[in-house]
């Protein structure tokens, strides 16, 4: 319940850093997330800061706005974030910046928390569910790289 994907990208960590972690800008990489806000008055990213993306599943639907909250925010080394959802955490994202070669490795990862109904989704639907969500990471990963390279 759980998968990573890697990008080399020609810029320095720091740089790829901003632009994964201003999530008000999401909809520029993503497949699903569309738009995306601070909430309780925050403005930039910082371990706790809550945000909620506007997601179309599969990007076909169904459409619902997710709330999430910052778990890891250390500039040019890693952002992360979990969704929630009924007081839960229901997936966890996160994003490791590596320096390497005149650039970076970007590594994209979720992380489903193991309980019996996501052993049982995984079950069912893991396979698919799984692919999209590779697709989906490399996609996002490489829109950032032709934004930063660009």
């Amino acid at each position: 319940m759980q998968d990573a994907v890697t990008e080399h990208v020609a810029a320095a960590p720091e740089v790829v850093w901003e632009l994964v972690a201003d999530v008000t800008q999401t909809h520029r990489y993503s497949e699903e997330t569309f738009e995306a806000e601070w909430l309780d008055g925050a403005t930039g990213p910082a371990v706790g800061v809550r945000f909620r993306g506007h997601v179309k599943r599969n990007g076909r639907g169904p459409t619902y706005w997710s709330t999430c909250r910052i778990t890891a925010c250390e500039p040019g080394r890693e952002f992360g974030f979990e969704v929630l959802g009924a007081g839960q955490v229901l997936n966890t994202w996160h994003y490791a910046f590596r320096p390497s070669d005149r650039g970076t490795d970007v590594t994209e990862s979720f992380r489903m928390p193991s309980s019996v109904g996501t052993r049982v989704y995984w079950a069912l639907f893991g396979w698919a569910r799984g692919r999209t969500n590779r697709v989906n990471m490399r996609t996002t990963l490489r829109r950032i790289k032709a934004v930063v390279e660009g």
